[in-house]
């Protein structure tokens, strides 16, 4: 298969504490995006973060990683809602990194019992392209709790 490219821009001006960024997607997907320092360690007030990208991704691929995982085993999944929470902690020698993502997922498969539901969402966080990028770097967990309806 040929790479496949997704391009975005970042342009900031300013110092990094008074300083703002706007982000802009080339999928057109999304409207010009503010980004600043505070809206990553403080409150996002309206704005982005690298980190809220980091779990937006991870969040969306996770979920088609799963949905697909769970097909390919013969059992489609009516529903999946993925959240991904990214942590970011101060490193002892200064600055910070991101050194979580937690998915938490909750599905309406009407074929699987909780345990199956668990083993396969393992499964596909090994699948997903966002997690592949992150492990090793990133502490992954996996959360996932079969319901009874679909929301």
């Amino acid at each position: 298969m040929a790479t496949i490219d997704r391009i975005a821009n970042a342009v900031w001006k300013g110092d990094l504490a008074a300083g703002s960024g706007m982000l802009s997607f080339n999928s057109g997907a999304f409207g010009n995006t503010p980004v600043t320092w505070a809206s990553r360690v403080e409150l996002s007030d309206g704005k982005t973060s690298p980190e809220e990208l980091i779990a937006a991704a991870h969040a969306s691929c996770y979920a088609m990683a799963f949905s697909n995982t769970l097909t390919e085993a013969g059992h489609k999944p009516d529903n999946l809602d993925v959240v991904a929470t990214v942590s970011l902690k101060h490193l002892p020698g200064g600055g910070i990194a991101v050194s979580a993502s937690k998915l938490t997922v909750r599905g309406h498969v009407p074929s699987l019992d909780q345990e199956r539901f668990a083993a396969i969402a393992d499964e596909a966080e090994k699948a997903c392209p966002v997690s592949n990028a992150l492990r090793g770097n990133v502490a992954i967990t996996v959360d996932a709790t079969l319901e009874g309806q679909v929301r």
